[in-house]
């Protein structure tokens, strides 16, 4: 069974993204911030990361940066999922290490194809 990562400040949206991931038969752990987030891939690393643009704590451009230079071996698949939808907030997150981008709101059709596009579904 593949693994994500959610990485959100809401709760609302980490159930509804664990909803969906669990309908696509990923096991789905949680992070509210991006400082837990990267500890839990120091932990275990998933297979994607559902990235969250705008946290306390430490932002998921933040994070990005932390996990290239972090110890991780085995890096996650990042899909950047958020209101911010500049170009030059997509091509920043991608420079950064994203892998792909999804919009809020999304829904199970809209995350399958991104996850697909990165090889997870």
């Amino acid at each position: 069974m593949k693994t994500c990562l959610v990485v959100d400040d809401s709760k609302v949206i980490r159930k509804v993204a664990r909803h969906i991931l669990e309908t696509l038969n990923f096991h789905v752990t949680e992070a509210g911030d991006g400082r837990e987030a990267l500890d839990s891939c120091l932990e275990s690393a998933p297979d994607v990361v559902l990235l969250d643009w705008n946290m306390p704590v430490m932002s998921g451009m933040d994070f990005l940066r932390a996990l290239h230079d972090s110890a991780v071996t085995r890096r996650p698949k990042v899909v950047f999922c958020t209101t911010e939808n500049g170009l030059a907030h997509i091509r920043a997150a991608i420079e950064a290490g994203a892998d792909e981008y999804v919009m809020k709101p999304f829904d199970r059709e809209t995350l399958e194809s991104k996850l697909q596009i990165v090889g997870m579904a």
